[in-house]
């Protein structure tokens, strides 16, 4: 499944998208597991959101065939 990338999620992904093999039937929160593990500069994060088909994503809804994922960095501002 592809998963697009913005902000510095794009460049620890190092490109716009990830593809991830078995990721239909797991949680966000699985996902979110998956990633810190493939890509720890994650888990170094503060915090990432995930948006499932357009809408912030809970960590325990289901990923379907078919999802628009996005990984959304913390926004920092100033």
């Amino acid at each position: 499944m592809r998963i697009q990338c913005f902000g510095v999620a794009r460049e620890i992904a190092g490109g716009s998208s990830i593809t991830l093999d078995q990721v239909e039937g797991a949680t966000v929160a699985d996902l979110r597991q998956r990633l810190v593990a493939t890509y720890p500069a994650f888990g170094e994060l503060v915090s990432f959101a995930i948006a499932r088909n357009e809408e912030y994503a809970r960590d325990e809804e289901q990923i379907m065939a078919g999802d628009e994922l996005v990984i959304i960095p913390p926004v920092a501002g100033g």
